[in-house]
Order: C-alpha cells, then structure tokens, then sequence
C-alpha cells in the first residue's frame, strides 16, 4: 500500500501539533527528515532537517512497528511546535519525498479497519467520539470504541452458530436415529438471542438522539414570553422579544448541554388564528417541530388553548410568573424566576428516558438487527414443523447470521464505507 501522511491534529496555531505517517515507506521517510538510527518502536527527540540541510524544528518523533499501531502498518509521529509555518514546512518536505502522498479523510482510520485493528462499529464509535460535546455522548461513543457492541454480536453469532449445527448434525444423520431431540436447546438459544435483539431494536431511537441531540420545543400563545424564556435558558440573547404579538416567525434554535445530554431547545411561533399568511405560515411549522420534538414545554394557562395534546412527559409551566400573584409552578425568563427548576425538569424527564437506551445507536445498526430478528423469526416458525424442515430453519439461522455480521462490517458492507470515511478529518 502506498504510504501516507497527514496533519492529525487541528488546523491552526497550537502548541503542539501532530503530523503521522503510515505505510511501508513510514520509517524510511522519517529517517530522511529526521536522521538515521530511528528505533523501529520508541520515541526520540530530534531535530528535523529539509533536503537541503536547513532546519525545520526540534520535535519528538515516536515510531510504531507492524502490526503494534493505530493502523497496523508501520508508523511514524512527529510532534513539533504548532505554527501554521512550522506545520507547512514540514508537510512539504514529506510531498517531496517519493513513494509518498497526502492521506484522504479517514484513511487512516480505514487501513485500521482493513488490518484488522477495528470493527466498523468501533469506526463509527470513533467518529462520534470526535464529535462528541456532551458528557453522555463521550460515554456512549468510548463504549462503541471498545468494542461493546461487536462483543454482543459476536455472542449472537456464537449461539446462533451453535443452533444451526445442532440442526444440521441431524440433516447429516437424517437415515439413522438421533438419540436426543435438539429442537429445545435450539429454541433456547434463537429465543435468546431474539430477546437481546428486540430490546437492543428498541433502544436505538433513544441511542440515536444521545448521539444527535435532544429536540425540546417551547410552545405557547403570541407573547407568552417564550422567547425570552429561550434567551434566559441559552443564557445570550438567541431569539429576539418585543412586547408585540407574532414577534417570531420562524423556529429558533439553541444548542445545549443539560446534564451532559445534548439538546437542542426550539422557539416556536405563537399558536393562535391570524390572517398575516407569513405567520401563519410560522405557526404551521411550530406545530410540526412541536409534534416531532422529543419533549414539548406548555407555556400557557391551559393547554386546551393551544390546540396540541400533551404527550407523556411534557412539562406545563405558567408564564410570565413575575407578573402572577401566585408563582407556583410558573416561570418568568424576564427574571429568572423558575428557569432553574425547569431546567431540572426538563433535565430530569430526558435523563430517564436515556435509561432505555442500547448500545446500537444507529439505524444502520437498527435495519441490520431487524433482518436478523426477521430470519430468527422465520426459523422458529419453520423449527415448528418437525425434522423434514431443519435444512430450512438451519439457512434462515445462517441469514441471520450475516445480518449480525454486517454490523461490524464482516460482509455487505463496501457501499457504506465511502459515506463513512467522507465524515472524518482529513488526518483521521
């Protein structure tokens, strides 16, 4: 393979910065701009020179054998000081070098999964830790990184493997008499395994928002103040108030971290009959965001006004509580009043829901599980009709076995990789 190089940390001025190459040719070329005696595994200080002696920087350079590396080749990085000059520098002197080029998005990361030191869904687990802004969305991308979810398909596979060789044993032995009936532990094992699945299926929307983000819409009648209970919760002023009626027309929304969840807060026009066709316009999109949120804030008096049902788990609050005599249960963004314990409602509300969570966390993940469950489904029913059928019941175990295979990436899975890589950094 060719060898490749690339700026593995951020662009801009740093500190420090990371430059890694990777490929046959990885330590050959570190031995041109760095000097010869590089051991093949360790690090070293030293200063990097160009082809015509001049220097480049003082740095670290750290030397990784195959297969003991990121991307099971050989592997070389240099830690040099951060500057855009300094950076520049030296990634023009490795393109001079032959039999070398600049890597593509991902590309390492890819020859980590083609060497066999990744699952795909440990690559994916990798994405969305790097993408990560939220303490639950770190948390729940380490545990993909680790493998969690290829351990638990690989255990599916072990079981499932296991009850189509109990059937087969029988088809081989179809002219003799089988002394044990393996139908039982068959069932056992299908059946187990299609719990697992059912209940990893199940969780994956709720996977899928850690990993997205939360939507939460605020929803009331014209000048209820739900704009400024969104500039209040965001903390800036996000969304613009006015003490006139119809003030917003269009969904606003503000990014946040509520205890350590992602969640994306949505300020809505206000719900009410008007003949300006803009806003109206406005109140037919707050009340489609409004139904697709995950958790919808009331701030009315009485939601019969708004002309949307509550669902389990929204929050009515009343508004404007600076102005109420009796402040129970309201909020008021103008003072703050009550914007603390909505938070924690809201918080609370998002925080159990979570708990329903899997380790799948994409549809991908969710389509695949589906097929298995559809072909587990189809072996039971065959199961049922007795020996003459076990040939049948054994292929659609095999079928769910390859659906369980594709999601860690051990077969069908080539369209899917350019799409995956395209969203990594270009020294990932």
């Amino acid at each position: 393979m060719d060898t490749i190089f690339a700026l593995a940390s951020a662009q801009g001025k740093a500190g420090v910065a990371v430059i890694r190459l990777s490929g046959p040719q990885a330590h050959t070329a570190a031995g041109i701009i760095a000097g010869d005696g590089l051991p093949s595994r360790g690090m070293r200080m030293r200063g990097l020179k160009a082809g015509d002696g001049s220097v480049l920087d003082d740095g670290l350079v750290l030397t990784f054998q195959a297969p003991a590396s990121f991307t099971g080749e050989d592997v070389v990085e240099f830690q040099i000081h951060g500057s855009t000059a300094t950076v520049n520098a030296v990634l023009r002197c490795l393109s001079e070098i032959d039999d070398l080029r600049l890597a593509e998005p991902g590309e390492f990361t890819r020859r980590a999964l083609e060497n066999g030191k990744m699952d795909l869904a440990q690559v994916e687990g990798l994405a969305d830790l790097i993408d990560a802004e939220t303490e639950a969305q770190r948390v729940q991308a380490q545990t993909i990184l680790a493998g969690a979810l290829g351990d638990l398909a690989e255990r599916w596979r072990r079981d499932l493997i296991r009850a189509a060789s109990l059937l087969e044993a029988v088809i081989d032995f179809a002219d003799e008499e089988v002394p044990t009936d393996v139908s039982p532990e068959v069932r056992d094992l299908i059946s187990g395994v299609m719990t697992d699945l059912k209940r990893e299926e199940q969780g994956v929307a709720i996977s899928e928002r850690i990993r997205t983000g939360f939507e939460v819409a605020i929803i009331g009648l014209p000048n209820a103040g739900k704009s400024t209970l969104l500039n209040a919760l965001a903390g800036r002023d996000a969304a613009i108030t006015s003490e006139y009626a119809g003030t917003t027309r269009d969904v606003i929304e503000v990014r946040m971290d509520l205890a350590g969840l992602p969640v994306t807060l949505l300020d809505t026009a206000g719900l009410r009959q008007t003949e300006d066709h803009v806003e109206n316009l406005g109140i037919e999109l707050a009340r489609k965001r409004a139904m697709s949120a995950d958790l919808r804030v009331f701030l009315a008096e009485s939601v019969d006004d708004l002309g949307i049902p509550m669902q389990n788990g929204d929050i009515q609050v009343f508004p404007k509580s600076d102005l109420r005599e009796d402040s129970t249960d309201g909020v008021s963004g103008k003072t703050g009043q009550g914007v603390d314990q909505l938070i924690s409602d809201i918080s609370l509300r998002l925080r159990d829901r979570t708990t329903k969570s899997g380790i799948a966390t994409r549809e991908r993940h969710r389509i695949a599980i589906l097929k298995a469950l559809q072909a587990l489904e189809a072996s039971l029913a065959v199961l049922e009709s007795g020996p003459d059928l076990y040939d049948i019941a054994a292929e659609e175990l095999r079928t769910a076995i390859r659906a369980l295979e594709s999601l860690v990436g051990r077969i069908d899975v080539e369209t899917l990789l350019d799409e995956i890589f395209s969203s990594f950094c270009l020294g990932k």
